[in-house]
């Protein structure tokens, strides 16, 4: 049977970025301040600007050779919980700082994120650590308020099809992280990239698995697609193993085996106490077990000329 392959406009070569720079814009800050006197706090980046001593910028690409780790809590939760996941993933070579402000939960009752009240939190975590954050916007209303603070924007799966977001996301300076829609064909998902790339070139592609008829997995993580935008379009592209499998044994085989199919990234749900966390606590990952993801990590990357975002 011949499938072939159908170029939609979205799907054109040398249309789109294939390498997105993500900036982390600081204030300075004073020489007896916990960022200069944590001994945790590393700098992660060689490419550092500053602005007559007043502010500084850190830049980072994700794209081409370079290999980026997102990774973090599904849900900020309090400041313990966010900082000391923020210390061992960035000690254990992730780049970008991911936290759920607010969520799209399917059930009413479930913890729907904290919110404004995450906002002081996440200002700290990116003074202290120098990580760009990364976090879902579901609401265009949501904008401005989180302009501050997040250095790229993340579109969840439910709002892949919200064209009113999308559009707002486009008007924006900052990349927008764009995941597929549960039920999305690559298509679909492209065309949806179109909205913002409009007046905004700068997305990222995550797949993060769509419905399959086996409930042994809470998705269907399909890695061909990665295969398929690496080869036919010039959007980077990462993976979302967490989303993708629901199931913290599966996270790792299938990290490594996105970094394998060409993937430009991974996210990577991570918390102190997986089992105490308050949104999807079945597929966080432990410190331990993030640790020992990436210390595979980097066999594969080897045989893949990538390395890791530094």
């Amino acid at each position: 049977m011949n499938f072939g392959i159908r170029l939609s406009r979205a799907n054109m070569k040398n249309k789109n970025n294939s390498i997105v720079t993500v900036n982390l814009n600081l204030k300075s800050v004073n020489s007896d301040s916990k960022a200069n006197q944590d001994s945790t706090v590393n700098i992660l980046n060689s490419n550092s600007k500053s602005d007559a001593n007043t502010s500084h910028q850190y830049q980072w690409q994700i794209g081409g050779s370079n290999f980026s780790v997102i990774a973090g809590p599904c849900s900020i939760e309090s400041s313990e919980q966010f900082f000391s996941t923020a210390a061992h993933i960035q000690s254990h070579g992730a780049q970008f700082l991911r936290g759920g402000i607010y969520k799209m939960r399917t059930k009413k009752d479930s913890f729907q994120g904290l919110g404004a009240k995450a906002f002081d939190l996440v200002s700290q975590a990116r003074q202290n650590f120098r990580m760009p954050f990364v976090a879902e916007v579901t609401d265009p209303r949501q904008i401005a308020d989180m302009y501050p603070l997040v250095d790229m924007f993340q579109v969840g799966s439910r709002n892949m099809y919200n064209y009113e977001l999308l559009k707002d996301l486009g008007k924006q300076d900052k990349p927008v992280l764009l995941k597929r829609g549960f039920s999305a064909t690559v298509d679909e998902w492209l065309n949806a990239a179109e909205y913002i790339t409009e007046n905004n070139p700068n997305v990222i592609l995550c797949e993060r698995g769509v419905r399959g008829f086996d409930n042994k997995t809470r998705n269907m993580l399909d890695l061909a697609s990665v295969a398929y935008i690496k080869k036919f379009t010039n959007y980077p592209v990462i993976v979302d193993p967490s989303h993708g499998t629901g199931v913290r044994e599966l996270i790792k085989p299938m990290a490594l085996a996105a970094a394998a199919a060409g993937a430009d990234g991974i996210m990577l749900e991570v918390h102190p106490n997986p089992d105490q966390a308050l949104s999807d606590a079945f597929q966080a990952l432990s410190f331990e077990a993030y640790s020992d993801i990436m210390k595979d990590l980097n066999k594969i990357l080897l045989a893949m000329d990538k390395k890791l975002n530094f």
